[in-house]
C-alpha cells in the first residue's frame, strides 16, 4: 500500500449522522485516505453504491488500494465543485443516501515536507492540493500587490498584522523572489513584534495564503449549493469543518435553508424550506479523539436531512 499518514476525524460521528441504507446512493467528496469511506461502504454493502471524489492523487493511490475489494466504490479524479456534471455524466441525477464533506487539507498533506504547507519544514512555496494546478502559494506570494496580500491576510487568516507582513513581503521581494516556507515564515516573524501566543506567528499567514491557493472557501459555498439541488427526500449532508470561516459558511447556508421564511416580506412568499437541521449546535469530537489527534479539537460536524418532496 502507497505510505500515506492519515488520522480520520469524527469517522463514526459523522458516518452515523448519514443513517447508512442499503440499495442507496452515497458520496464522499473529501476521499482522502478513506477513512470515513470504507465505514460507509461497509455499512451500505453489497447494494449501495459509493462516490467518492479527490483531487490528489497521492490520497487517491492511496484509498484506492485501501478500498480495492468494494465493488461498489467509484473513484473520481475530480474537484467537489463539479459534483453535478461528474455525477450525471455516471448516470446519477439524485442522491437518496446522503453527502459527506470533511473540508481542508489532510494531515498528510499538512505533514509531508515537499507540499510545503509547513512552515517548520524546508519546501518549495507549494500548497495545492491538486498537483496538476498551476497556481501555487509562490503566485500569491510574489505576485500579489500589497492591498491584495493585506485582504487575504485579514480575512482568511485574521492575521493582525497583516499590513505589516504584506509590506515586509513587498520588500522582500524587490530583492528576490521568495522560495521557499521557512524563508516566508522567517519573514513573517521578522516582521511582527514578540508577544505572547501558543501559536507559531506565521500560522494565520499560512493558512491564508493555503486558502487562497485552492479556492476554499468559495468552494465550499458552490458545492453545498449544488448538492442541494442533487439530493432526494430524506437524503442527509453531514460536513465537518475546522476553522470558524469554513464553519461559518456551513451553518449561515444550512440556517438559511431551513428558514420557512427567506423573503422576508410583509406576506411570505417562499417555498417551503429544503432541509431541517438535524443538530442546532455542532458536534465537536469526543475527549478520547482528542488525546489520540489533538487537531481534532477544532473539528465541527453540522448535519441536516432533505426535507423537500421533489
Amino acid at each position: 500500500m502507497p505510505e500515506f499518514t492519515h488520522y480520520t476525524v469524527m469517522k463514526h460521528e459523522a458516518v452515523d449522522a448519514l443513517e447508512c441504507t442499503q440499495g442507496k446512493i452515497y458520496v464522499d467528496c473529501t476521499l482522502g485516505g478513506g477513512g470515513h469511506s470504507e465505514l460507509i461502504l461497509q455499512r451500505i454493502s453489497p447494494t449501495g453504491h459509493l462516490y467518492a471524489f479527490d483531487i490528489d492523487d497521492e490520497a487517491i493511490a492511496y484509498a484506492s488500494e485501501r478500498l480495492k475489494q468494494y465493488d461498489n466504490l467509484t473513484i473520481i479524479r475530480d474537484s467537489y465543485v463539479n459534483i453535478k456534471s461528474a455525477l450525471k455524466s455516471r448516470g446519477v441525477e439524485k442522491i437518496a443516501g446522503g453527502v459527506l464533506l470533511d473540508l481542508g487539507a489532510s494531515y498528510h498533506q499538512l505533514t509531508k515536507q515537499e507540499r510545503g504547507f509547513s512552515f517548520s519544514k524546508e519546501a518549495p512555496l507549494d500548497m495545492r492540493f491538486d498537483m496538476s494546478s498551476d497556481f501555487s502559494a509562490y503566485d500569491v506570494i510574489n505576485r500579489y500587490k500589497e492591498d491584495e496580500l493585506v485582504k487575504i491576510f485579514s480575512e482568511y487568516g485574521e492575521e493582525r498584522f497583516s499590513k505589516r507582513i504584506a509590506k515586509a513581503i513587498i520588500e522582500r521581494r524587490r530583492v528576490a523572489p521568495i522560495k521557499t516556507t521557512t524563508e516566508l515564515a522567517q519573514l513573517i516573524v521578522d516582521a511582527t513584534p514578540r508577544i505572547k501566543s501558543r501559536i507559531h506567528p506565521a500560522t494565520r499567514v499560512f493558512q491564508a495564503v493555503r486558502i487562497e491557493v485552492n479556492h476554499e472557501l468559495q468552494n465550499v459555498k458552490k458545492v453545498l449549493t449544488d448538492v442541494l439541488d442533487l439530493l432526494d427526500y430524506g437524503a442527509i449532508i453531514s460536513v465537518i469543518s475546522f476553522h470558524s470561516l469554513e464553519d461559518r459558511i456551513v451553518k449561515n447556508i444550512f440556517k438559511y435553508e431551513s428558514r420557512k421564511c427567506r423573503c422576508n416580506d410583509i406576506i411570505c412568499h417562499c417555498e417551503p424550506p429544503r432541509i431541517e437541521l438535524v443538530n442546532r449546535k455542532p458536534i465537536t469530537a469526543s475527549e478520547q479523539e482528542i488525546q489520540e489527534n489533538p487537531p481534532s479539537r477544532s473539528a465541527k460536524l453540522r448535519v441536516v436531512r432533505y426535507i423537500k418532496q421533489n
